[in-house]
């Protein structure tokens, strides 16, 4: 069964263009896909591809031009955001850039915290302590952490932090946009191998968006690559990897020596 289906989503964007004209830049352009229920939907493709604008509209942090968005059967993009509500706390992201995601005016513990009080409004200070210690022990990192800042962690360990702030609330599906891409390589595999086991632990759905095709398939049941806001090939994620049909898909490829 399928968690999320998307169809024909289409984020387009007004510009002034000179002399009174208005064009449109079409980010995404009649994109549809599905996610079943505890799989990884691999979503890929260079830089300017729409791949984050798709991960923005679905959030509702940006609004589409058009299409719809069916999360466990509810229609989400023309959802009031009173009605949403409830449902974002289950729709998480986990950010590209672990530096800017979290505020480093605040200590770990309030970082982990924040989305437990915006969420579940009854927890004790004491409960949501305790929820953050035990998530930062998932995650990988001491319980001391918690009254620590952000800047005295290395890139890998506050990615491991924002892993945990996006499981406080209990999500069922998560947004990894570009996760790893601003990390050291010596890095990314035991993050990657992190979202893996608690996927399998919390049985967690996952759209993940990256740049890189090896990465992609490393972590994904199903792919499908973007190119200038359009899908151009979709499929499981051996079988577009090893038999790739479009040419985009296969520049892809060739440009990854582990792949070629």
């Amino acid at each position: 069964m399928a968690l999320l289906r998307v169809e024909n989503l289409q984020v387009h964007f007004p510009i002034r263009s000179g002399w009174g004209r208005h064009d449109v830049v079409k980010a995404v352009d009649g994109v549809s896909f599905e996610i079943p229920e505890g799989k990884t939907l691999g979503l890929v493709g260079e830089s300017g591809s729409g791949k984050s604008t798709v991960s923005r509209a679905l959030l509702k942090l940006l609004r589409p031009t058009g299409g719809t968005a069916h999360y466990r059967g509810q229609e989400i993009l023309a959802m009031p955001e009173a009605v949403f509500r409830p449902l974002r706390r289950e729709m998480q992201m986990i950010f590209q850039d672990p530096i800017g995601s979290l505020n480093p005016r605040m200590t770990i513990e309030s970082i982990i915290a924040e989305p437990q009080i915006i969420h579940f409004k009854d927890k004790s200070r004491s409960d949501r302590r305790d929820v953050s210690a035990a998530l930062l022990r998932r995650v990988g990192l001491p319980e001391d952490s918690l009254n620590r800042y952000p800047h005295e962690f290395s890139g890998g360990q506050r990615q491991r932090i924002g892993i945990a702030r996006a499981l406080a609330v209990r999500p069922q599906f998560l947004i990894c946009d570009e996760p790893v891409s601003a990390l050291d390589v010596s890095v990314q595999a035991s993050i990657l191998n992190l979202l893996k086991d608690l996927q399998d632990e919390f049985k967690l759905t996952y759209l993940f968006i990256a740049h890189d095709l090896a990465v992609v398939r490393h972590m994904s049941d199903s792919i499908i690559v973007m190119n200038r806001g359009v899908v151009v090939e979709s499929g499981d994620a051996d079988e577009v990897c090893e038999r790739p049909q479009h040419p985009y898909t296969r520049k892809l490829i060739d440009s990854i020596p582990a792949l070629g």
